[in-house]
């Protein structure tokens, strides 16, 4: 068994595409590499017509090129579904008046596919909605890889330094963009003026999304791209991720590799395996943020109840356990 696990623009220009940018699609990626050498599959990032199978994550105009010379080849196509009309509308400026013409593509590409993963069961819902066969929609979590997120005291002292955080610090991790929720984060750190908020990741040009207030509250830090994402994790002491519109949320279990107590709007993506009061808090609206996180900021046993919480999902959702349901599937679709 040989696999092409292909995503496009990775190699352009020197990967200037995803250099520093943090995405849960290059994590999703890196995971998918890991998961092959743990399974001892042969695998190469371009294209080769000894291949098995074609595992395509983002499917744009090259990849769908690839997608239909290798059916013409007989291979299998299996496509990770990162990307929905519904994430899509909400990233840059000019996503909305193209997201009609998207929902059409994304449709199309992926009813190319022998099998589409989809990272959760809500993504499913909407590709069904898409009129994509549900025979062929495999729900499959991105994973994450423990060898990468964990609790770590040097690299906690390491960034908190480094970004002079100190006393309990309120963060999240992600790309910089209002669909992440940046005005429920701001309006959080209003209401805690006592504690420090810190957000690590990328910060977009203007031209591509909503800038960010001119006058941040004093105790709030955007660090931009950063580095070492494990170090950011352990330098919060509470994780909030107030997005308002997610596939599954690959930071939620990064978060929850390091153990920490986890806040998130409570979206249907969510439904199955985040429960409020075991291993995270979900609110609704900003109100409900505020409860929310009144409660983690003064109750160290609810804190320590969602870190052991967050920290079994971590254990149910490493790449480790999903390997050996990947390694059926595939043999299930060479057959």
């Amino acid at each position: 068994m040989k696999i092409c696990i292909y995503l496009e623009f990775y190699h352009f220009l020197g990967g200037i595409f995803y250099k520093k940018t943090g995405t849960g699609l290059l994590s999703s990626y890196k995971n998918q590499k890991e998961i092959l050498r743990l399974l001892e599959i042969e695998f190469t990032e371009k294209w080769d017509d000894s291949c098995d199978i074609l595992q395509v994550n983002t499917p744009w105009l090259k990849s769908l090129w690839l997608i239909k010379k290798a059916k013409r080849l007989g291979k299998k196509i299996i496509i990770f579904s990162h990307v929905t009309v519904e994430d899509f509308r909400q990233v840059f400026r000019f996503n909305n008046l193209i997201a009609p013409l998207i929902k059409k593509y994304l449709t199309y590409v992926y009813s190319l596919a022998d099998l589409v993963f989809c990272p959760s069961e809500y993504t499913k819902s909407l590709l069904t909605a898409y009129g994509l066969s549900p025979e062929k929609l495999v729900v499959r979590s991105n994973g994450v890889d423990l060898k990468l997120f964990f609790k770590d005291e040097q690299k906690r002292a390491t960034y908190r330094t480094q970004y002079h955080c100190d006393g309990l610090v309120i963060g999240t991790v992600g790309l910089v963009i209002p669909r992440k929720g940046i005005n429920t984060f701001l309006e959080l750190a209003k209401e805690f003026p006592q504690h420090q908020f810190i957000w690590f990741g990328k910060i977009y040009s203007r031209l591509l999304v909503k800038p960010l207030p001119k006058n941040l509250p004093g105790n709030v830090k955007f660090t931009g791209y950063v580095d070492d994402v494990n170090a950011a994790f352990n330098a919060i002491d509470i994780f909030i991720f107030p997005s308002y519109e997610e596939n599954q949320g690959m930071v939620i279990l990064e978060a929850a590799a390091v153990g920490l107590p986890i806040l998130v709007r409570d979206l249907p993506v969510y439904q199955g395996w985040l429960k409020h009061g075991v291993n995270c808090l979900k609110a609704k609206n900003n109100d409900e943020f505020k409860i929310c996180l009144n409660s983690l900021i003064n109750d160290q046993n609810l804190r320590d109840k969602l870190s052991q919480g967050a920290k079994i999902l971590a254990q149910k959702e490493s790449i480790e356990v999903l390997n050996k349901q990947l390694f059926l599937i595939y043999q299930r679709l060479l057959t």
